[in-house]
């Protein structure tokens, strides 16, 4: 490792202030590895202060330094510099990691520290890479319910793996002996320009999408499982129904979103034609398509699919569809695990979709439940839990502090930048005794 003396980075961040350059990415996979990195923080931290720049400082952490890495960020974060702090794994499967020499954060160790930065709401994410040699089907969607089980209900960041020139994984007999296909595709950003100028050249990467242990048909599963997961979960429109099915239910947050992701029944359209758009996508990729999704009304940049979908939903008017067939298909898997289960669903549904942040709201919602799915969830994220229990009470969500008044602005500022923090949902509730109730039990 080779360090730049503290007095040259001081400097650049002086200069990056001002010139009031909003977001910077220190491209540094270690950051917190060694304690001057803690005196690096304070600084940008204090030349924030002093310049209002820069906006984000976007850093990637030493998997092998907890608490220090948790003190550059804490001060990150304080200064409202962080972009979401990285726990990666890469893969979850023993085997996977032996095959390509790589040696995660430990499983306790990840489990403390998500449950320390959330407990000082700090956001974490983690990366999984999807076609890495020896992972198949099941031990990657294993992996992905078994990292959200463990605390993860921010953001896992689903990438493909990616063949890079030089790299030893791009060895011929490498290659072989894994039995990994690439395709090469035309490579962009999400959330990039779709528009390259004429001068630049365009680039173009080696993407994986087939091996020994995951082949083409079950590569294309997995890739739409991922894209599941992320609308599902961590685009949060059914985070709080899937924390509550798994926490009282006895079933896993595979089995939950496989009800999505293998869904076949023709009583659910809305699902069908969102599991079905995520396996062609993937089957584009495969056909040397790029990998991320646009439109002419997505301000004319990349999106991953998961969120394509999201402002699918939103603008063709289709949650209410959605939340309809959501609710019945959750109930036909779960009602033989728990027979009461249909009024606690109902209740984690209707919160979940009055919380989703939408465009054009112009009052504040009164929403009645049951039970106290709100504080339940919370307590699951936060690693504390508390019991699910029968009380009624109703809940107002402010609609108008944050208000979006153009389908471009909500996309820009709430699916967007809201991406890494997964921030979509209103936060601010207050909550009343029963007597209050407004609205209830409908969609």
């Amino acid at each position: 490792m080779f360090k730049f003396n503290l007095a040259r980075l001081f400097q650049e961040l002086e200069w990056v202030a001002e010139h009031k350059i909003e977001f910077m990415f220190c491209a540094n996979a270690n950051f917190a590895i060694f304690d001057r990195d803690v005196e690096i923080a304070k600084y940008a931290a204090e030349t924030k202060a002093k310049y209002g720049y820069p906006k984000a400082l976007s850093v990637q952490n030493a998997k092998n330094a907890a608490d220090r890495v948790f003190q550059a960020q804490y001060i990150l974060a304080q200064a409202g510099l962080n972009k979401g702090v990285t726990l990666a794994f890469q893969s979850r499967d023993p085997q996977t990691l032996k095959d390509i020499k790589r040696a995660n954060i430990a499983d306790e160790e990840f489990r403390r520290l998500q449950k320390l930065f959330t407990e000082h709401d700090m956001e974490t994410y983690s990366d999984m890479i999807i076609g890495l040699p020896g992972e198949s089907y099941d031990s990657f969607v294993t992996g992905v319910s078994r990292t959200i089980t463990d605390g993860q209900h921010n953001r896992i960041q689903f990438g493909n793996l990616s063949i890079l020139p030089n790299a030893e994984m791009g060895d011929p007999a490498y290659l072989e002996r894994f039995g990994m296909k690439t395709m090469k595709v035309r490579a962009v950003t999400y959330h990039g320009s779709v528009y390259e100028p004429e001068w630049e050249v365009s680039e173009h990467e080696e993407l994986v999408t087939e091996t020994a242990s995951m082949p083409c048909e079950e590569w294309m599963r997995t890739r739409a499982f991922a894209w599941m997961t992320a609308l599902l979960h961590f685009d949060k429109i059914l985070q709080l129904p899937l924390i509550v099915a798994k926490e009282i239910c006895g079933v896993t947050y595979r089995e939950l979103i496989e009800v999505f992701s293998e869904c076949s029944s023709e009583n659910y359209p809305t699902i069908l034609e969102i599991k079905n758009f995520f396996l062609e996508k993937a089957r584009s990729i495969q056909r040397g398509e790029v990998e991320y999704c646009t439109g002419p009304d997505r301000l004319n940049i990349w999106w991953p699919a998961d969120e394509f979908i999201f402002i699918k939903l939103v603008r063709e008017e289709k949650l209410g569809k959605f939340y309809a067939e959501a609710e019945q298909a959750l109930c036909e898997f779960l009602a033989p695990k728990r027979p009461n289960i249909k009024s606690i669903l109902r209740d984690a549904l209707l919160l979940n979709q009055c919380l989703i942040k939408l465009p054009f709201e112009k009052q504040n919602i009164h929403v009645a439940i049951s039970h106290n799915i709100l504080e339940f969830c919370k307590s699951i994220r936060i690693m504390k839990p508390i019991e699910l229990v029968h009380e009624s009470s109703t809940y107002t969500i402010d609609k108008t502090t944050e208000r979006w008044s153009s389908w471009d602005e909500w996309m820009q500022k709430v699916v967007w930048w809201g991406n890494k923090k997964g921030a979509y949902l209103y936060g601010n509730l207050l909550r009343q005794p029963a007597e209050e109730k407004e609205i209830g039990g409908h969609y």
